[in-house]
């Protein structure tokens, strides 16, 4: 996947490679690997590239997305049913769809009531969530490290099925795991194996349970195609951080998080199609609501006055021709009404998050060095007596985090607040956001958009060297997880060929993990099982029951993990769940 490439919806990869002959979609990954190494121009809204000396292909994206077939031509002799357009297609970022006309609508006045939908799937949306899982379950089947254009479209096409019959959130998903394995595939830095499987998970397991759901239950599984802006007064927000955005889907740019009086969290965005240097001119950029002329950065250190104010399900405030704002004063993180964001136990705001809620976490913390883990350095840190581990957010070397991080770690003993984002598992870990400055007294540093310097440490500072520490995860539970997510790059046969190592079912029951090791027995079975016909020949595998074995166990693997994780920072599991 090349971010040099302007988003394509998925209808339009869907139908290139619809329409390529079979012999041309054997090739299709290697020309997919071909067009990304040749050189890229852009020039406007028209991107080329030069597939050799003499022919071009020519994507072209007004308002920066690809919608339509008919905007990518190629200047080969087989065009336009040539493997070039279908390769640039598939080679580039995925973008959303256009919104289909009823979707294009002013924000609506909390007063107006939606369309009732039938409490029950209509025939044709459990067509779709079936073409969904089907297809879904092709891409476990192979793995990332087969999942090639060819099923990769294939997902697309189910997803633009699925949006067509009104099931946006399996769409949406299923979108979100061609995304992921396109970044698994390209080694893109951002991609994380944990966040693919529990993607790929999430679209299995909305498509499974779909056909059969009513009411409520069916409501949220369809999800809704856009968030609705609703009426919310006058506010009056301070600015809390910046952080860029940087998507292995095209988009980049900047987020910046604002609190009302009460501590309730709020965002202003400015995420378009870009690659990194987008994520990081954006915090640069005037804040798109009302008036105001002040930047991101800016606003996360001031504050805003608005009226006639909308906003989204989620906190993000709309921009609409009614909203107005102006510049107000900010606030210290350590006084009020800021200051109440850290007043709150961790355990609670751990449990707030394991529930749905924000998965923000202010916290007060002394660091305390570094620590090391298989996916690099971390650092470790002292909140109120629990060890935490602090990550960084985001791995692409454009963003500062790697090297803040590294920096930090040489202010051991400094107390300081920071803001992170919760990384559900074993012990205790967040992904570090912002933190007060280690030696400027009420200053603040957004991790992923200023850069810290050597000045900036405590005098005499030192980096400790990292140490090695134990996962935390004393429970076998790693068992059922290694094969969870060995399955997501290797597909079937790797679970097929590792088989079953003697004794692994029977430590977890042994242990008290009955369903776990039920659990990875069946996940076993379900891989090795491939029938022969008469003949001796294998018969075409089972994908679905591979994925409903799999689902299974990453199903209930993510809920021990989620009651572990509370255990760690001190959240019962009742609290963690709502109840």
């Amino acid at each position: 996947m090349s971010p040099d490439l302007p988003p394509v919806v998925p209808s339009v990869t869907a139908e290139l490679v619809a329409a390529l002959s079979p012999r041309l979609r054997k090739r299709l990954d290697a020309g997919v690997t071909k067009l990304l190494a040749r050189p890229v121009v852009r020039e406007g809204d028209t991107v080329r590239i030069a597939v050799d000396d003499e022919t071009d292909v020519v994507l072209r994206a007004p308002g920066g997305t690809v919608t339509g077939a008919d905007a990518i031509h190629c200047g080969c002799l087989l065009a336009p049913d040539c493997l070039h357009r279908a390769a640039a297609a598939s080679a580039a970022p995925v973008a959303e769809e256009a919104p289909a006309p009823a979707e294009i609508t002013e924000t609506r006045e909390e007063t107006e009531t939606a369309p009732t939908e039938p409490d029950t799937a209509t025939s044709e949306q459990r067509a779709a969530a079936r073409a969904v899982f089907d297809a879904a379950a092709a891409v476990l089947e192979a793995g990332t490290d087969g999942a090639g254009a060819v099923l990769q479209a294939e997902l697309l096409h189910a997803a633009h099925t699925a949006r067509l019959a009104g099931l946006p959130r399996a769409s949406a998903a299923a979108v979100s795991v061609v995304t992921g394995v396109r970044a698994a595939r390209s080694a893109d830095p951002g991609h994380r194996l944990t966040d693919l499987a529990g993607t790929l998970a999430g679209v299995l397991g909305v498509t499974h349970r779909l056909p059969h759901a009513t009411g409520p239950d069916l409501t949220e599984l369809r999800g809704t195609a856009r968030q609705p802006y609703r009426p919310d007064g006058s506010l009056r927000l301070y600015g809390l951080f910046s952080e860029p955005v940087l998507t292995a889907t095209g988009y980049a740019g900047a987020v910046t998080w604002t609190a009302d009086a009460d501590g309730r969290l709020y965002t202003v965005s400015d995420v378009a199609p870009g690659g990194p240097s987008r994520a990081t001119g954006a915090a640069d950029r005037a804040v798109r609501i009302g008036d105001t002329t002040l930047t991101h950065r800016e606003l996360s250190r001031a504050g805003l006055a608005v009226s006639g104010a909308t906003v989204s399900p989620t906190g993000r405030l709309g921009a609409g021709a009614g909203v107005r704002a102006v510049r107000a004063s900010g606030a210290d993180w350590r006084a009020e009404p800021l200051d109440r964001l850290w007043a709150v136990p961790a355990a609670e705001q751990v449990a707030r998050a394991l529930n749905g809620g924000q998965d923000l976490l202010f916290l007060e913390v002394t660091l305390e060095g570094t620590v090391w883990e298989t996916t690099g350095d971390c650092l470790l840190a002292d909140c109120a007596g629990l060890p935490l581990r602090l990550a960084t957010a985001h791995d692409d070397p454009a963003l500062p985090y790697r090297d803040n991080l590294r920096l930090l770690a040489a202010a051991g003993g400094s107390r300081l607040r920071i803001v992170a984002r919760l990384a559900p598992g074993p012990c205790p870990r967040a992904l570090l956001l912002a933190t007060e400055h280690p030696t400027d007294s009420g200053a603040r540093v957004d991790l992923g958009l200023d850069r810290l310097r050597r000045a900036d440490l405590p005098a005499g500072a030192v980096a400790p060297p990292a140490r090695a520490m134990s996962t935390g995860d004393e429970a076998p539970l790693h068992l059922l997880r290694r094969r969870v997510h060995q399955a997501v790059p290797g597909g079937r046969r790797v679970l097929a060929l590792a088989g079953n190592r003697p004794g692994d079912g029977a430590r977890l029951r042994r242990l008290g993990l009955a369903t776990a090791g039920d659990l990875l027995d069946d996940l076993h079975a379900a891989a090795a099982d491939r029938s022969r016909d008469s003949f001796g020949r294998l018969l075409p595998a089972d994908t679905g029951r591979f994925a409903r074995a799999w689902l299974a166990a990453a199903v209930y693997t993510d809920e021990v993990e989620r009651a572990l994780c509370a255990a760690a920072w001190g959240a019962s599991a009742t609290e963690a769940r709502g109840a």
